[in-house]
């Protein structure tokens, strides 16, 4: 009966044989995403891409500068700039650090500067920290100086410093 129903209403059939023929379609349709792929392209940077890992056994001599994240589980010899550096427990870093966010679980000889800095129990740092925000962990051995400033990673604080204070150290010398 209902096949009597279905040649009875040609205009039925013919949307019940293009609901079959849409997956006919679907590579035509596929066809067409091909420019909404582009749309879709679009919204893929939007997306924030997986932080670049620097392995165990990785010992690497040179700067490394990215605006993407850099999780460090090696050793560094060079300055390191990122939008969020991690440095794992086992890691160690020789040289400058420049990071919106920098979190440390190993050890660091060198500058440290970044908008939000956090040392956990099991960071080692020999260096100063300029920092917009810092967290301290207890357990963390830190030597060096600490400075807050606005705008650390743009600021030159490291050579405004300790000029002022060379030049007040100069000033009671020459008295």
């Amino acid at each position: 009966m209902f096949s009597k129903s279905k040649i009875n209403e040609p205009g039925a059939k013919a949307d019940e044989t293009s609901k079959p023929a849409a997956p006919e379609r679907k590579p035509d349709t596929f066809k067409s995403d091909a420019p909404a792929g582009g749309d879709f392209k679009a919204s893929a940077p939007k997306a924030k891409p997986p932080a670049s890992v620097l392995s165990t056994d990785l010992h690497m001599t040179g700067n490394i500068k990215t605006t993407g994240d850099v999780q460090v589980e090696g050793t560094v010899e060079g300055d390191i700039r990122a939008h969020l550096l991690t440095i794992g427990e086992g890691a160690t870093i020789k040289g400058e650090v420049i990071a919106d966010d920098v979190v440390i679980n190993g050890r660091i000889v060198g500058r440290v500067r970044g908008l939000k800095v956090r040392l956990t129990s099991t960071a080692r740092v020999e260096g100063d920290i300029i920092h917009k925000t810092i967290a301290i962990e207890s357990g963390a051995h830190f030597e060096g100086s600490v400075q807050r400033q606005d705008d650390p990673l743009n600021a030159k604080a490291g050579g405004g410093a300790p000029s002022k204070p060379q030049q007040a150290a100069s000033a009671p010398q020459k008295n």
